[in-house]
């Protein structure tokens, strides 16, 4: 058997970038045939990260690139907020939000398939997913080109703002992606404000009028006729627009001024917005380690 060396751990671990205790075997395995060795690694990398991928990712990093007319945002999950700190896993991030803004690829497969230096984007995420050990994965991005200027905001890595506007005040732009990174509309315009959410709005207020309806009852005080409780429920409805669409809200820097005041002064137009919070809708899995520790105790019994 081929003795292997510190040097030979060294070269493979700088071609594949793959732990060095994982190169050693692969070396070991393969007798010291370098080419050999590669593809042991490629094999087990890629078992690792198949592994991997049935496992939840919650938490993980926004990104935005912006590129004169054209830009992305891109968040990139993992199953730890310890990896999600780590710098390859951050450099991929952003290469990801590069990649986007460069090539416009229609969903994440087409992202995956994307080349770079001599590899694919998924050949890079599924390396890193066997050097560290722990799923990562494209959840989304969104690409802008536009005719006017676009501006970002990052709130740490876990909220990211894009800002499609026409305006010659560049400060404008980074004041509205700082705003709507703070006050999370969810829409331009009331008009666009999502029927759905509308609904449920409506719901709530209906279940509330009902039980203010039932107290006053209890009460023996008069109960308010449906005309009054129909415009209390518009009301309800009214104010939750304006406080979900960006144009109505008051501005983060200026509360006595809404958004669309502050526009208007500065003589800006706001085209589209888009906001990623990192893990926002994910179910994230809560680990029982008791029932794991149990679990792990009785399978070694085994």
């Amino acid at each position: 058997m081929a003795a292997i060396t510190a040097a030979m751990v060294g070269e493979l671990r700088a071609k594949t970038d793959a732990p060095m205790m994982e190169c050693k075997k692969a070396l070991t395995e393969a007798d010291g045939d370098m080419g050999r060795a590669e593809e042991i690694l490629r094999v087990k990398l890629g078992g690792k990260a198949s592994k991997a991928s049935a496992r939840v990712t919650a938490e993980g990093v926004v990104a935005t690139y912006i590129s004169g007319n054209v830009g992305a945002i891109v968040e990139v999950n993992s199953e730890t907020d310890f990896v999600a700190k780590n710098d390859e896993f951050l450099a991929m991030v952003n290469l990801a939000a590069k990649l986007v803004a460069e090539n416009n690829p229609l969903d994440v497969a087409a992202l995956a398939a994307l080349p770079h230096d001599g590899k694919t984007f998924d050949d890079v995420r599924t390396a890193l997913i066997g050097k560290i050990g722990e799923n990562m994965t494209v959840r989304r991005f969104q690409r802008f080109e536009t005719t006017g200027k676009l501006a970002s905001y990052l709130h740490g890595t876990r909220i990211g703002v894009i800002v499609d506007f026409e305006g010659s005040d560049e400060q404008v732009g980074k004041d509205l992606a700082m705003h709507i990174a703070a006050m999370k509309p969810v829409s331009l315009s009331s008009e666009q404000v999502p029927a759905e959410m509308i609904e449920k709005e409506r719901s709530v207020a209906q279940l509330k009028a009902k039980e203010d309806a039932d107290a006053a009852v209890a009460a023996g005080k008069p109960v308010q006729s449906d005309e009054i409780v129909a415009k209390r429920i518009e009301g309800s409805i009214q104010k939750y627009l304006k406080e979900v669409s960006l144009l109505n809200q008051a501005f983060v820097k200026n509360d006595k001024q809404s958004i669309e005041q502050y526009l208007k002064a500065s003589n800006t137009t706001v085209k589209g917005f888009t906001m990623y919070v990192v893990g926002e809708g994910i179910e994230k899995k809560v680990d029982d380690f008791a029932a794991e520790v149990a679990a792990q105790m009785a399978a070694n019994k085994q």
